[in-house]
């Protein structure tokens, strides 16, 4: 058995240290595009009433009526400020752009990080929980990288950073591991894809359970809007895209997030495990949470398309399952002991 490098192993955490710090400034640069829209469509918006208000005032002392084709404005911009297909429409948002390319950086520095990480041992990077938090928020950052060269999805990235970040804490805080070769049932070349389609498959489900929670409130925010209300609430939500555009978006990426976790963690996994302990299914206890997990999703895609479950009941199903893929690698692996207990912490 090869030795392990211990100099690669420094620059994999001090490189890992960097990765943090950054996604940590982007996350906090999304926060403040966030904060800077709202302010921005405030103001817009006061700009455009008192403008409004003051052509109003003219019409009405008998200055005349205003031509046809100069009716007072509204009380809101009619300037679109976002696409229902998520198209980039040009506006201009400096702080979000910072922070898309510090992500870019983030994502450099992180995947060196991991990459010397398995180098550094002679194995796949993600043999233990320490390793697969880690390597499960470089593919989430990564995903929505790639997703973002395609749509405009900027206003999702103070979720998803801060999504990313919780699980880089979680990852040092909680699952602190040392680099260490790993035991027989881990040595197979079952590895790389088992777990890979896994994080692939929970990379999405991370970005739909951002989207579904907008959803959420965008629809509250629509309802509220359609009964008359003045109150039109977190002014951000007018970068957002519609509650429907974002289900519609949010069933497609499960769609293709089950399709992983079906190869993945079930189909991949049963042929590991007849290799490894000679049955394909043991009702282990990680073995059923993933089942149940794709029960959920299952569940969830069937009801939308066939029986026309969608808007809030939509949204929250699959936030339960994305609940149940955290409880499966937070606590199913932690606190039950079974022939998955790869969290790697000590007894």
């Amino acid at each position: 058995m090869q030795s392990i490098n211990m100099e690669l192993v420094q620059y994999s955490e001090l490189f890992l240290l960097i990765a943090a710090f950054v996604y940590t400034a982007a996350f906090m640069l999304f926060a403040v595009d966030m904060i800077r829209s709202s302010a921005t469509i405030r103001r817009v918006e006061a700009e455009l009433a008192a403008e409004s208000m003051t052509e109003r005032q003219r019409v009405s002392s008998g200055a005349g009526e205003a031509p046809r084709d100069q009716a007072p404005h509204q009380d809101a911009p009619s300037e679109e400020l976002v696409d229902e297909e998520m198209a980039y429409l040009g506006t201009r948002r400096p702080f979000a752009n910072v922070a898309v390319a510090l992500s870019v950086l983030a994502v450099a520095a992180h995947a060196f990080a991991v990459a010397s990480r398995g180098i550094a041992a002679n194995r796949v990077p993600w043999a233990n929980m320490f390793e697969f938090l880690t390597t499960g928020a470089l593919v989430v950052a990564a995903v929505y990288l790639l997703v973002l060269t395609r749509k405009d999805v900027r206003f999702l990235g103070t979720f998803v950073l801060g999504l990313v970040v919780t699980m880089m804490v979680s990852a040092t805080i909680g699952f602190p591991t040392p680099v260490a070769h790993v035991q027989p049932a881990l040595q197979s070349p079952w590895i790389a894809i088992h777990v890979s389609l896994a994080v692939l498959a929970i990379s999405l489900f991370t970005l739909t359970f951002a989207m579904n929670v907008l959803q959420l409130i965008q629809h509250r925010r629509e309802l509220a809007q359609a009964a008359g209300s003045t109150k039109s609430g977190w002014q951000f939500l007018r970068l957002v895209p519609s509650a429907i555009s974002l289900e519609n978006w949010a069933y497609r990426m499960n769609a293709v997030g089950f399709v992983f976790w079906t190869l993945g963690p079930l189909i991949t996994g049963a042929v590991w495990a007849e290799e490894a302990w000679g049955r394909y299914w043991g009702w282990d206890v990680k073995e059923v949470w993933t089942f149940v997990i794709w029960v959920v999703y299952a569940g969830y895609l069937h009801a939308r398309a066939t029986r026309g479950w969608t808007g809030n009941r939509a949204a929250w199903l699959s936030i339960i399952g994305f609940g149940c893929i955290i409880f499966n690698y937070a606590v199913v692996n932690v606190y039950f002991p079974g022939l998955h207990s790869y969290a790697g912490l000590p007894d």
